[in-house]
């Protein structure tokens, strides 16, 4: 008798249509260091598209801490407020911001990988970037920070 549950062909089938239908869609440009969106000649708000729509996504949920915006959902933004006054060794704060970085982009069907972290300290500090990777092959450079004193 055939299985009525078959796990291994359901999730190999699922992951194929992943990968062929991810829409990479449009966003809105925003300068992260003046803290206003980008805006065209003519007064309009610049758009993304494609891949720049997905790093400007990026960009925004390393932005936002997790559960703090009722407009977002559950699983958007990151965690590294909740790193501070623990207490951590350096090492410790080093391996939490990789897991929050990766799960906070894995989120997002159209990363198909985040790795190559570097981390830099300043005091309390530590500033890190990450390279993401899209379904579509392309990368991007990724920075961030994180206070390790309380």
């Amino acid at each position: 008798m055939a299985n009525l549950f078959p796990e291994e062909e359901a999730v190999a089938a699922e992951a194929e249509v992943e990968e062929s239908e991810v829409r990479f869609g449009r966003g809105v440009r925003f300068d992260y260091e003046a803290g206003e969106f980008v805006l065209t000649p003519t007064g309009r708000i610049a758009e993304a598209e494609g891949a720049d729509a997905w790093l400007e996504w990026c960009r925004k949920a390393l932005q936002t801490e997790r559960y703090r915006h009722l407009v977002y959902s559950r699983d958007y933004g990151q965690e590294f407020e909740t790193l501070i006054g623990l207490g951590l060794s350096r090492s410790a704060v080093e391996s939490e911001i990789l897991r929050i970085t990766t799960e906070t982009l894995m989120t997002d069907p159209r990363t198909e990988a985040v790795g190559n972290f570097s981390f830099e300290w300043q005091g309390e500090k530590c500033v890190f970037a990450c390279e993401a990777r899209s379904v579509r092959d392309e990368t991007a450079l990724l920075q961030g920070s994180v206070m390790n004193g309380g």
